[in-house]
């Protein structure tokens, strides 16, 4: 728990400093974008006692605040596929992210948290999540790789995978 307090922290005074570094500025095609994007995984930990599989959708809002550190927010759906004798569940995440981005072209590293809404799930209704991630990325693509994980009164449901998103620019 200390180490997710120290994580939400440090990703609050990131974007905290990165405000008073900049003046406020119109929403352009050059400062935000919608991120649009699949993503499938292996779950981990206690998920992969029911689920074999996991594939999901992400919609992103993102405004560029520097020229290196993207806010935004995020919602989409994973569906945890079923292992035999199982039951499917859903995650519907709502959350805030950032993402910086050391070049214009090339490696990023970024962090998805907020608050991810279960779907026929047994005795759950959902959890607080973190989602780090690190990938490549260009002016129309975003590649990486991710761990997800939704913490779920005493225990958690997680997954590690692989995902992609396209940027489509505001006119």
């Amino acid at each position: 728990m200390k180490q997710l307090l120290l994580i939400v922290t440090l990703a609050c005074s990131v974007s905290t400093f990165a405000q008073t570094q900049t003046k406020p500025s119109d929403i352009t095609s050059k400062n935000s974008w919608l991120k649009l994007g699949i993503d499938l995984g292996v779950p981990t930990g206690d998920a992969s006692n029911f689920s074999s599989f996991v594939a999901g959708v992400d919609v992103k809002g993102q405004l560029m605040q520097t020229k290196h550190l993207g806010l935004g927010l995020t919602t989409g759906y994973n569906h945890f596929f079923a292992k035999e004798n199982a039951s499917s569940i859903g995650a519907i995440p709502l959350g805030a992210f950032v993402r910086y981005y050391p070049e214009a072209k090339g490696f990023f590293a970024g962090l998805d948290l907020g608050y991810s809404f279960l779907t026929n799930s047994a005795g759950a209704n959902g959890g607080f999540y973190l989602k780090p991630q690190l990938g490549y990325h260009n002016y129309d693509w975003n590649f990486f790789g991710f761990y997800n994980n939704i913490f779920v009164s005493g225990s958690s449901i997680s997954h590690l995978g692989i995902g992609a998103t396209y940027n489509i620019r505001f006119k």
